[in-house]
């Protein structure tokens, strides 16, 4: 079922389910009416990589972090994404108007559980993953908040390292 919110600008989608958690912030999803896959990149946040790759060697430089080390947050990320919403968990999704695809083709969103919590959210206030503000995300200064929080907490990522 999907939603129009005009005040919001938001679409909302529900009735899916995790077919695959692929990082700390990215999952493959079904629509459980049409069995289409599709992919899901959790707008507003950042979960640290799993592979080398262009986005890992740009961390490096701006964490002056080696690699290795970060794709250790990034399994740890993973693992707890994976805990907190492993496959077959049904969930819904909204995305923002103007934001709803990145250039890789994926679906930019908020992921909320069945019982309304959200994704983004969790993972940020937990310290798995940090706020994104390279694209407009209507979330953005709430998660600087609640990363402030987890960062000060020593929280998640936070109990290794101060930045990530």
């Amino acid at each position: 079922m999907m939603q129009l919110s005009v005040n919001e600008q938001t679409i909302t989608q529900s009735s899916l389910k995790i077919v695959r958690v692929v990082d700390g912030d990215g999952m493959i999803v079904r629509n459980i009416f049409d069995n289409k896959e599709f992919e899901i990149r959790f707008l507003g946040i950042d979960a640290p990589e799993l592979k080398l790759c262009k986005k890992l060697k740009q961390d490096e430089i701006e964490t002056n972090l080696a690699a290795h080390f970060l794709i250790e947050l990034g399994k740890k990320s993973f693992n707890y994404l994976l805990e907190i919403a492993p496959p077959n968990t049904n969930i819904s999704i909204s995305t923002e108007n103007n934001n709803v695809i990145d250039v890789y083709g994926r679906t930019l969103a908020y992921v909320y559980l069945q019982d309304g919590t959200c994704l983004n959210e969790i993972m940020v206030a937990n310290g798995f993953a940090k706020p994104y503000d390279r694209f407009y995300c209507s979330e953005l200064s709430r998660y600087q908040s609640l990363n402030l929080i987890a960062k000060i907490e020593r929280k998640g990522l936070y109990t290794f390292i101060d930045k990530f």
